[in-house]
């Protein structure tokens, strides 16, 4: 088990690991189910809304939910409470036997787990936990400010925005005799600025564990920037450009790739992994031999969580390694058919890809002519079999030419595969963080299929 105590989140309200626990064999005594899960979240959520250079809202709210899943037989539901007295609990836990007796019976029924051993993930920051109202108003000023600077070639640019910050611990416990305790924080800053003729936008976000490695005057010059040069963008004709991703644009394709490694799909013939007769491409080169994408709860970058909601071990996982597939995603069930080990989710344990050193602005230099993105929106799956996306571009589109970023361009509509598009990888940057527990690097990609423009700004 993980060595942490639990006094940094009760320091900040939160349930300790003796508390947890405590709540926990409360529940499980109180269940007369043969099998028994709870699951506990102890949360604290801060947030601030700005827009127009002023806060709208903000707020602090706290929160403590337990889940009981009872299973009886081969039955098994799921019952959840925020109060917890001694009756509310009581209701919750015959409520999810009563629920589980009504249930048709599970055909993949896995036992709860029993004790298990967890990699240490070093995940809860004070300084983040610790973000108040006046902490986040504070750092409000700072990216307002420094965005009302930076536009002044455009007049006085509307600036917008949101700023969260979360402290949570997690536990799960079982009549099988697990108990795991977690505990985590993140921290996530997004900013839009708007010119005053409403023809440039421009966007910047940062997220991390460690609310003090986002610095938010630089978001603020960033999105204002942005803003600046996208006035007045000009149509390009849609079709199959080179593309320079920046490491926000890649954050929103790359993880829907670790979201299509599951075994089970790849085994059905339902995925991109798939082979005839029930085989997948496991040990097959499926992009660019210069890709690594790797989950690891313990990296200082990503510091994921450790376990999931049954309790099962998060570790270590290399799910593609110079471009071969090297793991697959496998529920407990689903291990269990194939004689596997099981992986968990790919995301739960932190997500990295990784394979280059250049920065975004190298990336750009070695660009004949093609158009620099700076991140998607309204992304929407069409084909799980390809990992098939469409989506719009946003805040800031680009030319390139020999080298040089040199006119706006209106946004496009685009239909894209972040598997197929790394088999076109010209040129990969270096990892930077884009969200907690998510490490991504710009991308340079051949023909990237931009299949109509958009004329929202």
């Amino acid at each position: 088990m993980s060595a942490q105590s639990g006094a940094a989140a009760a320091g900040f309200g939160l349930l300790s690991r003796e508390e947890a626990k405590a709540l926990a064999d409360r529940m499980l005594r109180l269940s007369a189910a043969d099998q028994t899960r709870v699951h506990i979240t102890s949360e604290s959520h801060g947030n601030t809304r700005f827009a127009d250079a002023s806060i709208t809202t903000s707020g602090d709210t706290a929160d403590t939910e337990l889940t009981v899943t009872a299973t009886v037989g081969r039955r098994r539901a799921s019952a959840s409470t925020n109060v917890l007295d001694d009756a509310a609990l009581k209701r919750t836990v015959e409520l999810a036997a009563r629920l589980a007796r009504l249930s048709p019976d599970d055909p993949e029924l896995m036992p709860e787990l029993g004790p298990e051993t967890y990699i240490a993930s070093d995940a809860f920051i004070d300084r983040t936990a610790g973000l108040t109202g006046d902490a986040r108003a504070a750092a409000v000023k700072r990216v307002v400010d420094a965005a009302l600077e930076a536009g002044k070639p455009a007049g006085s640019v509307f600036v917008a925005g949101y700023l969260e910050a979360r402290a949570r611990t997690i536990a799960v416990a079982t009549s099988a005799g697990l108990f795991a305790y977690h505990q985590t924080t993140d921290a996530e800053l997004s900013v839009t600025a708007r010119t005053p003729d409403g023809t440039g936008s421009g966007w910047a976000s940062a997220g991390s564990r460690d609310w003090g490695t986002v610095d938010p005057a630089a978001l603020g010059r960033v999105a204002a920037r942005k803003a600046v040069a996208s006035r007045n963008p000009e149509a390009l004709d849609p079709g199959l450009y080179t593309a320079v991703l920046e490491p926000q644009a890649v954050n929103d394709l790359v993880p829907l790739l670790a979201g299509a490694l599951s075994a089970r799909a790849a085994g059905e013939g339902r995925s991109a992994f798939s082979k005839a007769g029930g085989a997948t491409r496991l040990g097959e080169r499926v992009v660019d031999e210069r890709v690594m994408l790797y989950s690891d709860p313990a990296d200082p970058n990503l510091r994921g969580a450790p376990f999931d909601n049954e309790g099962l071990p998060i570790k270590r996982t290399v799910w593609i390694e110079n471009g071969v597939l090297r793991n697959l995603s496998y529920t407990r069930f689903w291990a269990q058919k194939q004689g596997k080990q099981p992986t968990g989710a790919p995301l739960l344990g932190g997500l990295t890809l990784a394979g280059g050193a250049r920065s975004t602005d190298e990336l750009i230099a070695g660009c004949p002519r093609g158009v620099l993105v700076t991140h998607f929106f309204y992304i929407r799956s069409l084909d799980p079999r390809t990992v098939l996306q469409t989506g719009l571009t946003r805040d800031g589109v680009f030319l390139i030419e020999n080298g040089k970023v040199v006119r706006p361009l209106k946004n496009f509509r685009w239909n894209e595969s972040p598997l197929l598009m790394l088999n076109r990888l010209e040129d990969i940057g270096r990892p930077e963080p884009t969200a907690a527990g998510r490490m991504m690097p710009a991308l340079r990609i051949r023909d990237f299929n931009f299949t109509s423009l958009s004329d929202a700004v």
